[in-house]
């Protein structure tokens, strides 16, 4: 068989993975725009700032799609070049979409401006970045499937055109990570009579997608987790071999606020590459610029000074009508992710053994990235968020909605990584073929890959519950993510970096596959 390059997820819970028609467009990219139409042009790219009611403009979303899933037969020299081309592709859907939101009056006036200003050129501008992808490859003497440039061109939707999906689909029992979510589970009223967000009203207005920068959360983001069905199943039978120990590393919960918006896994050189806020804990000297050798000089947060890995994950804010200090910045409040940033009151990160088998080390350098930023876009095939609430985590885990925590009970973001390992490559072309999920039932890696110690994180927060009334959510708290995925839940996800000194990485497998706790 060939390599397995559709992730499964973790058994660590069960997941209704739901997917809105609207927001999982087969694979491609997303735009929504601030459903208000300006009475006056803004000068800026105000993200739903200005929300005079006027006549509605046509054109909802534009979708453009992903380039990036696509390229899995990348050769190494030529990954630094496509890296920063698939960059650039990010950077043009995301002006897109500033342009989207910012020009409502002249969408109004005129019923051609999308496709003539902005569709036509984004095209333009896609084609040649697709170009250059494949000069950087060609280069080199990879090959370049030509039918990647039909890729270039972005279509329009317009609000009636648009359901968002309605009620949730379940997508089937996705890996041990359970059925259909009920009681509350399922997202409602996401479609054409979306509440907060895409709601068609009498005269043809149409309210915005919600949220306090106008791009999301909506109030069927979040459900109230004591209303839903408990859904996790169980794990794997342990075998005669299995690896049973832990490893806990205590890195801390950012206190010292070490924050970017770069990702130097996926677009390495690039700054603002991820176009969100990280909070970061273990190696502290990561920025897009960073490499190998700058890792092992870049000190740690955890309290084992061998660990110099880095731990790295999307901010939470809570959008509460206050800002932070990047509300004028990239990343920050110029892209949407605007609110106060909040920070875990624990981060819990271990690593845990394999049922089916005794583990091997991780190799130096090693890169992990579970989840997808893109999941509104790209669909969630490789979801892998969990969200509950303490005294809930054994009994609900959401993947697309956010929990709305009883009183008492602070909300939980639970990461699980892939647990087996290619034995070759410390990065992949688009970073997930070179490590995958074991089987949910048995445990086992399959396509030859090896068992490695499985990273689980666990980051608590202290936030006050969401209310949901007439559709609206008030106080709603979000993760941040690229402007067009609207704050989804499904968007969650989580980087890693393997750099360990002193033989630390052999410890961890040794404490494992011996069935120690080790800290």
């Amino acid at each position: 068989m060939g390599r397995n390059t559709r992730k499964r997820r973790t058994p660590l819970a069960t997941k209704a993975i739901a997917a809105s028609a609207a927001l999982a467009l087969g694979g491609g990219g997303l735009i929504w725009a601030n459903f208000y139409a300006s009475a006056h042009e803004s000068s800026n790219q105000s993200w739903g700032g200005n929300q005079t009611k006027a006549a509605t403009a046509q054109v909802a979303t534009i979708s453009c799609p992903d380039v990036g899933q696509k390229l899995t037969n990348v050769p190494n020299q030529a990954r630094q070049g496509v890296a920063m081309e698939l960059a650039n592709l990010d950077k043009q859907i995301t002006e897109a979409y500033s342009r989207l939101a910012s020009t409502r009056q002249s969408q109004t006036n005129d019923p051609s401006f999308v496709q003539n200003a902005i569709v036509g050129p984004l095209k333009e501008k896609r084609a040649a970045t697709i170009d250059r992808i494949r000069i950087d490859i060609q280069r080199v003497g990879g090959s370049f499937d030509n039918s990647l440039k039909q890729l270039a061109a972005c279509t329009t939707q317009t609000a009636n055109q648009t359901t968002a999906g309605g009620q949730q689909q379940n997508g089937g029992q996705q890996q041990n990570t359970g059925g259909q979510q009920q009681n509350g589970g399922q997202q409602q009223n996401t479609g054409g009579q979306q509440q907060n967000g895409g709601q068609q009203q009498a005269g043809g207005q149409q309210q915005n997608i919600g949220g306090q920068a106008g791009n999301g959360p909506v109030a069927a983001d979040f459900v109230d987790i004591t209303k839903v069905a408990a859904n996790v199943q169980g794990k794997p039978v342990r075998g005669n071999n299995a690896s049973t120990g832990t490893f806990t590393t205590r890195c801390g919960v950012n206190a010292n606020k070490n924050h970017n918006t770069d990702n130097v896994i996926v677009a390495p050189g690039v700054a603002n590459g991820a176009h969100h806020l990280h909070d970061y804990v273990g190696n502290q000297k990561v920025n897009a610029f960073s490499s190998n050798q700058t890792f092992l000089q870049g000190g740690t947060s955890c309290q084992n000074r061998n660990d110099l890995s880095s731990y790295y994950w999307p901010v939470v804010r809570v959008q509460d009508g206050t800002q932070d200090f990047d509300q004028n910045k990239d990343g920050g409040g110029k892209e949407g992710n605007v609110g106060k940033i909040l920070t875990p009151v624990s981060a819990q990160i271990k690593y845990v053994g394999s049922p089916a088998s005794k583990v091997v080390a991780m190799p130096q350098f090693l890169r992990i990235i579970t989840g997808d930023a893109k999941t509104t876009t790209n669909g969630l095939a490789n979801a892998n968020a969990h969200w509950s609430c303490t005294g809930f985590e054994n009994k609900v885990q959401l993947t697309s909605q956010y929990p709305i925590c009883p009183q008492g009970s602070k909300v939980v973001r639970t990461f699980a990584f892939q647990s087996c390992w290619d034995g070759q490559n410390i990065d992949s072309a688009n970073h997930r073929t070179h490590v995958a999920f074991a089987d949910p039932a048995s445990g086992v890696c399959g396509n030859g890959f090896k068992a490695i110690p499985q990273l689980t994180m666990r980051l608590v927060y202290n936030i006050t519950p969401p209310t949901v009334q007439n559709g609206q959510v008030k106080n709603a708290y979000a993760v941040d993510g690229f402007p067009e995925q609207l704050h989804k839940p499904a968007t969650d996800h989580d980087d890693f970096i393997s750099v360990t000194t002193g033989g630390l990485a052999n410890k961890i497998a040794n404490c494992i596959n011996n069935g120690q706790r080790c800290a």
